[in-house]
This record gives C-alpha cells, structure tokens and sequence, in this order.
C-alpha cells in the first residue's frame, strides 16, 4: 500500500483503507493571508552604536527550491551544486541606518537575487562581511559601511558545510576563509555495483548511540563526505591578496587568535563512524602561524564512540578549545576528570586548562569545577565567568574567575536552571578591539551587567541588572513595563544607561527604540506595521488554572475577532508541548508574556480563530518527578491530568465546548497527542505532525528521558502510543516531513504507526511531505499542510460526521 504522497486530486475516499495521489491544495484565504504575511527584518547593530543594519528575509522557498540535490552524510545535509548547507533562512536585502538620526541608506552593488548569509562585522565597523550563494558557489561578499557598497571577492568560493565558512581578524583587512580546494580532482566516482557487503563491528567495547539522521552508511558515502567536507584555510586581505595555510582537510573551523598572529585549526579526520555524527569523528587541533607554519599540534582525539549516554556526560581528554578573547593569544580547553561519566563519584567533574603564546611551556591549570563545564565568558585579567551544570537534579553554578591570580572560583550563583524567577539573566559581552566578545564592566572592572527575561508570576518582563562582583549586589536599572513588552537588544553605554530595544505590544508589531534609562527617553528607530491588521487583532488572554496535583498550569486562550460570550462556547483546539520538571513550584511558575505581539510561524494552531475556533496555544503540559522519581515515570497521569485541567478551565470560561475538542502538536507534541488519544476520550480529533510513536526505536534515551530502554522498559513501554495502537478510535491526522533530519523522529515512526492504526481499524490519514525536513519550509507544503488540518478539523471536530463520544471524563473508554 502506498504512503500518502502529494501528487494527484481526490482527498476524502469512500473507501475504508487508500492511498491516494493528490496535488498541493492551499487553506482558506484567511488562514492563507496570515501564512503569506511578510516577516518582520532581521537586525544587526555594530558594537560602537552608529550603525543598524537591516536584513529583509526571503520569502517561503518553492518545493522546486527544495527538490535540488541534497546530499546527507555524517550529519550534514549539503548542496554539492554550491558545496555549502542545502537548507538556510536567506536574506534578499541589506539596509544600512544610521544611528541616531535614522537615516536609512538602501546598500548599492549587492548580487542580483541576492542569497545572503553569514552576515558579521569587521573589528573596527567599518565593513560587513557577508557570503551571497548563486547557483554554483558560496561567495565572499564585502560592504563598505560609509559608501553603502558591496563588492565581491574574486576567485573565492567558500566551502560551507560545517557553517560559519570565514572569520575576521583583528586588524579588520584580513579574512580567514575556509575555500573550495582547487585540486581537490573530480567528484568521486561511486559505482553502483557493490564490492562488497558493509560491515560494522564492536568487540566488548560499550558504545551506546541515540538515534541520529543523515549518518555515512557505506565507503562510498565516505568517500563523498571527504570530497565535500574538504576545504583549504586562506588569508584574504580586501584588497584581493590570498595565501593558503596549511593542507588541506576535513576543516571545521579556522580561528584566528585575538591579535591575528595565530589560528586555531581544528580537522575531522579518519576513522569514521556510521552510527554518531561528524562532531564525534577524531580531531586534530592544531596552532598554526598566520604565515602558514605548523606550531603546535594540541590534540589527536579518537572516535568518541565510548561516551555515556548521560545528558552531562564528556568525552575524555581536551575538549571545547578557543582562544582567551580579552587577550592577545591564549588557549583554553576543558578535560573531564570522571571519565567522562557523571555517575562516577568525584569532588572534580572537569578542569579548564590554558596555553599561551608561544606554547612552548606546560599547561596552566587555570580552575577545577564540581559540575560539568558549560561555558566561560572572559572579561579581562581580573575576571572571568564560568558556568557549570549538573543535568541529575537541574542544578546550575556559575562561578567569578580572576584569571591572573588562579585562585578557586568563587560561586556568583547557585540555582536551578528549571527556576526561572530566579533566573539572573546572561552576561552582557562588548566587542574589543579585536573584535572578540568580552565582559562589559565598569573603569574599575568589578561591575557587571545582566539581561534576562524576568519571568515572574505577571509573565515575563526584561530587564537590565548592574551587579557588583565583590559584594554580589545587584541593582535593577530598568524593567519592561505593562502595557508593552520590550526586550533590551544591546546596551550602547553602560555609563549612559543607553539601551536599544524591541518593543511591541498586543497590538503593536515589534519596532526597535533607543532608550536613555536616565531620563526615560524613548527614540524609535524602526516603523515596522503589523503583517495581520488586514484579518483584525489577534488578542490573547493568559489562562492560569491548576491541575488535580495543585500545579499551577497557563495557556494562552485566542478567540475569533468579534467574538462575544453571548455566543457561547465555541469548538476548541489545544496546542501543546510537554515539558519535564524536577520540582512541583519551577513547574507552575508562569511562562511567556500577556504583552507579547503574536506572530504565527508555519505550525501556529492560532490560524483556526479565524475559521470560528478557539484555540488554547502553548497549553502547560508539566511532567514533574521530584527527587529520585524520574518524570516519565508518571508521564501518562500527568498528560492526561493536564489536558483535562485545559479543557476544564476553557469550559469554566464559557468558550470551549467540552465536545469539540482537538489537540494537536509537533515532534514531542505530536508524541503527545497520540498518548492522549490513547488514554482518554476527551477529544474528537487528533493532529500529529512529525512525531515518534514507538520509543523502543529510541532505546538509548530520548527527550530529557536518559535512562535506557534495558533499564526501565516498563517506562518506554507505557510512554509509546504504539502499544496502545489498539486503543486508539479518536481520528487521527498524521503528516510528516520525508526527509526529517530530527534525532529520533525518522519517518520510519510515522509509518509503522499509521500500519498499526490502519490494522485495527482506526481511522487515520497520514500525509509525508516530499522534501521537508523536520520542520516545513517550502510554501506548496506550508499550505498543504494548513489545508489538510482545517479540513481535518471541519469533518471531525467543527461539524462532526462521526458520532460523539462520551467526553466528561479522563478515563479511556472501553473500545
């Protein structure tokens, strides 16, 4: 039987079991109108506050864009028409404004259909790198800021596979460039008459692998991943001049220290694997002279095949080297002290260690931490910030540092990363004169500045902290107020107290101001509309209502414009995605803002306000386990306990009828609204899109879920909808993308679960989306995709054609 493909006419057949062919079908125009509505520019101001530069983003691509040529290996999806990614967000237009006066300059030479990306500041601002992807290339692209001139950088063509293809150095002429190697040969010839079978073997070595897409399968597949991934280091001045450093090799990355006589080389080399991703191949890291000579080669790390499938497990020996970025040329890395093992007992879970120029001497033990590293953030000789993270109970650390005098870290602080009312807010970084990120701090180098969300029990509300590293003081400068939320950008002067900011309301699209704190000044910057004032104000209310259990649960309620409660309740549907907690109160604490702009991305459930429903969007679906209890232990309770408190609460408010009810969700969530259609009856319709139905398939972990399937398989059991295929009635509609490149989410799930419910007599209709990925890009499938759940949602749930099941309560019915 053929899977659902998207070719043909008919959609709803008398037949009990089909397949059809059928052509791309678009929603109604409403709904079409708020897909097709323009996207708000992207932003990028230089470090020294002159100049905003504003990036037009490219419309939804063809499914013609989609269908060229991909090739998927070792975890990279490429383009080998352009040897770079075969699937990034482009920009079409570059604006330059002019700060403060907001004079804006339309960029003049770009590239006719211009596919811009990678869009970075040179040291000094004075210039914008970006790269421009033309049919056969990735080229290398220079704007001049005081002329609002681009120019292309002849005979280079960047290889891109591994992401960011160039960096700048410090003195802002010079480029390091990873380049398509010129004589490299001919593209491997892959002979489609085996030599032979593939063999894989493990002889009494542990070496647990989740699942993962897009993985080398074959010596050929090898032999193409070299071909593609292969790329030259190049120094290129802008004035054309080009010298290669080194040889050749699986390069991804090439990093310039921060005084620009050294780069950081880092190689992916052979032996490969065919069950962990490239950035688990070995790699060589090497210091290389910007003359081109060999240095020092730091590490040769073998395939790290043999790590624990612990969230906070590490391989062991050196890992997450960089350069020092608040001095001239000094490395750091990160060693595991445990093995690598978070469930081995040790007082040391890692070391950072650090090498200066011109690293000939020993490595400097710089701090030993009880957590796992998550990262550091240099400021200058006096201070640094590390964090650390212990995935087993959610706790987070973060530490003060004085790089100079190498004393032990002292805590700045100790929460839970799950505790977002306490959140202190990340760092704010500067760009040196390097043009490297350091920590902005006062003259005297002991104030730092923070800016966070502020969640609280009112909703979010962005702020900006001062804090004195000494005493650990913290002073509030400025917190976003009602009736707006505005969310602080980059802070121009920390002795000013001038901040830029995006601001938006309700019904105010998000524009960008510049704000002196001290005098309360507000200065806009942009004039962005709103996209959707031709479909009316989409308004939302934050629900907050509690579960059976006492946690304390939200959802954003949207109903149609116009809408008044003389016209009763309305039929409903709940979006949601779970989330898992290690404590009941970090589980109730408030998410989101009742302020926020609402902008629909392609999977929104609020297009259907406009078709008469009420929706119930980012509903709580809290999986709690505290202490030695693991959250999925009771994952079905707590679905169910938190769909039905929802359902209860809409119902309360007069505006969801109780009977016309449809959950949907996407990935976890679509794993989600299969469980609940299996073990309850309180929904007439289902919508699941690119989801994992049988956790078996999954058995080294999935989700924040770490225990194995060997070590709990009651749990997987319990938690896969598959076993419970039997149970299900409540119609079901599957879609999912035919190249998913999600861990987990292969469209092999999809499949054998549409089988399962097909060989019980379920009715369900499953959709695969030639060419998509995990999530849905090109416009035919967006639309398609909007078609096939409006018409889902007006036969099974707007104007049921299938008689009403008994929905008052939580418990499954007999089936």
């Amino acid at each position: 039987m053929k899977i659902l493909y998207l070719f043909g006419s008919l959609w709803f057949c008398s037949l009990a079991s089909s397949a059809q062919d059928l052509m791309y079908q678009t929603p109604p125009k409403a709904i079409a109108a708020l897909a097709d509505a323009p996207s708000t520019p992207r932003v990028s101001v230089s470090s020294n506050g002159q100049w905003m530069v504003l990036l037009d983003n490219q419309d939804m691509p063809t499914i013609a864009d989609l269908s060229q040529p991909e090739l998927r290996l070792g975890g990279l999806r490429i383009n080998p028409k352009t040897n770079g990614p075969s699937r990034v967000i482009y920009s079409t237009k570059i604006r330059l404004k002019h700060l403060p006066d907001g004079k804006e300059l339309l960029v003049q030479g770009l590239p006719a259909k211009a596919r811009i990306s990678e869009v970075t500041w040179s040291p000094d601002n004075t210039k914008i790198a970006f790269t421009h992807t033309s049919e056969r290339h990735m080229e290398l692209w220079i704007l001049d800021v005081a002329s609002a001139s681009a120019r292309l950088m002849p005979n280079l063509f960047l290889n891109g596979v591994f992401g960011k293809s160039y960096e700048w150095v410090s003195d802002s002429q010079t480029l390091l460039a990873r380049a398509i190697v010129g004589g490299r040969g001919d593209l491997p010839l892959i002979n489609a008459v085996p030599m032979g079978p593939t063999v894989q073997e493990n002889i009494g070595k542990k070496a647990p692998a989740r699942t993962y897409q897009d993985l080398l399968k074959s010596p050929a597949d090898e032999k193409l991943f070299e071909f593609y991934a292969t790329a030259q280091v190049v120094k290129v001045t802008l004035l054309g001049r080009m010298q290669p450093l080194g040889q050749p090799g699986i390069i991804q990355q090439a990093a310039p220290s921060p005084n620009g006589r050294y780069a950081l080389i880092k190689t992916r080399h052979r032996p490969y694997s065919y069950t962990l991703p490239y950035y688990d191949f070995p790699l060589q890291v090497d210091i290389m002279s910007m003359e081109g000579l060999l240095v020092k080669t730091l590490a040769d790390l073998p395939l790290a095949d043999n790590v624990p499938s612990s969230f906070d497990a590490a391989p062991t020996g050196q890992r997450s080297h960089g350069w020092r970025t608040d001095v001239p040329s000094t490395l750091y890395w990160v060693e595991a002290q445990d093995g690598g093992d978070p469930k081995t007992a040790a007082p040391v879970r890692d070391k950072i260690f650090t090498l200066a120029a011109p690293f000939e001497t020993e490595p400097q033990e710089l701090a030993a931490l009880p957590l796992r590293f998550r990262e550091i953030v240099w400021g200058n000789a006096m201070v640094a910030l590390v964090e650390g993270y212990r995935w087993n109970d959610r706790k987070e650390m973060t530490w003060t540092l004085n790089p100079t005098a190498k004393t032990p870290p002292v805590i700045l602080f100790d929460r839970s990363s799950q505790d977002t009312y306490t959140a202190p807010g990340t760092p704010f970084t500067q760009r040196n004169l390097t043009g490297h990120d350091v920590l902005a701090t006062d003259a005297k180098g002991e104030t730092l500045y923070f800016i966070g969300t502020g969640a609280s029990a009112e909703g979010d509300r962005p702020f900006v902290d001062e804090l004195d590293v000494r005493s650990k003081k913290s002073t509030r400068w400025w917190r976003s107020e009602a009736p707006f939320y505005e969310v602080p950008i980059t802070i121009l002067d920390v002795n000013k107290r001038q901040l830029i900011t995006r601001r938006e309301s309700q019904q105010e699209a998000p524009n960008y101001f510049l704000r002196e704190v001290k005098n309360a000044k507000l200065t806009p910057l942009t004039k962005f509309t709103n996209p959707y004032a031709a479909v009316g104000n989409l308004s939302k209310q934050v629900l907050k209502y509690k579960r059976a259990d006492g946690v304390d649960l939200t959802a954003n309620l949207y109903l149609p414009y116009g809408y008044k409660k003389e016209d009763g309740p309305l039929p409903t549907l709940m979006e949601a995605y779970p989330v898992e907690f290690k404590n009941k109160a970090n589980a109730s604490q408030v998410k989101g803002s009742p302020y926020a702009f609402t902008r629909l991305s392609w999977g929104s459930p609020i297009y259907w306000v406009t078709q008469g429903y009420a929706v119930l969007q980012a509903t709580s679906i809290p999986i709690v386990g505290e202490g030695s209890n693991e959250p999925n232990d009771t994952y079905v309770e707590q679905l169910v306990a938190s769909a039905q408190a929802a359902i209860d609460e809409g119902a309360r408010l007069g505006v969801v009828d109780r009977k016309r009810v449809a959950v949907m969700g996407h990935s976890y969530g679509a794993f989600m609204t299969a469980n609940l259609l299996a073990h309850t009856n309180l929904f007439k319709a289902g919508i699941a899109r690119s989801g994992a139905y049988n956790r078996t398939l999954t058995p080294f972990g999935f989700q924040a879920e770490e225990r194995t399937y060997w070590e709990v398989p009651e749990v997987y059991n319990k938690m896969s909808p598959f076993t419970y295929a039997d149970k299900i009635k409540t119609p079901l509609l599957m879609i999912h993308g035919e190249a998913d490149n999600n861990s987990g989410t292969f469209p092999l799930q999809s499949e054998r679960f549409y089988n399962a419910l097909k060989g019980h007599g379920a009715t369900v209709r499953y959709v695969v989306l030639p060419f998509e990925a995990h999530g849905y890009a090109a416009r035919e499938s967006v639309m398609h995709t909007l078609w096939e759940m409006n018409s889902w949602l007006d036969k099974y749930v707007k104007q049921p054609t299938v008689p009403a099941t008994d929905q008052t309560t939580g418990a499954k019915a007999s089936n």
